[in-house]
């Protein structure tokens, strides 16, 4: 069970966790032992609430399939247990990431006083341009 937030949670027959063997070095384990962790969680089939699943469908992420399926992989740690909680909390962060409400930017002018300042250093740049050149 992975718990998203106080009111949404997700069951564990809604994700897929498949064992593979992880890419890279790693010694003679690498070959024989399953330590990467392949999460498959299907967005469309998922209890989620339908915001949530509006707003993950949405979003264009290389993670989520063109059939609503999130993928990850993990493969960054030794151990299996550790890759299978670095997936979750993958999961977890995407999920909530599709929540946050981002502040609606307020347009501004510069003010009197930037902008003198801005025109002063221009023409004092430019002065000191002009000094380089040659005398005649």
């Amino acid at each position: 069970m992975l718990q998203i937030s106080n009111t949404v949670i997700i069951s564990d027959w809604e994700i897929e966790l498949t064992a593979i063997r992880a890419q890279g070095s790693g010694g003679q384990n690498v070959n024989k032992v399953s330590s990467a962790i392949h999460l498959r969680f299907d967005i469309r089939r998922s209890s989620l609430p339908q915001i949530y699943k509006e707003k993950m469908l949405a979003l264009s992420d290389s993670r989520i399939s063109n059939d609503g399926v999130i993928i990850i992989k993990s493969q960054s740690f030794r151990t299996q247990e550790k890759n299978k909680q670095d997936a979750l909390e993958r999961l977890k962060s995407l999920i909530k990431s599709t929540m946050v409400v981002h502040k609606k930017r307020k347009e501004t002018k510069p003010t009197k006083n930037s902008q003198r300042k801005r025109l002063d250093s221009k023409k004092k740049h430019s002065q000191t341009k002009a000094m380089r050149g040659r005398i005649v």
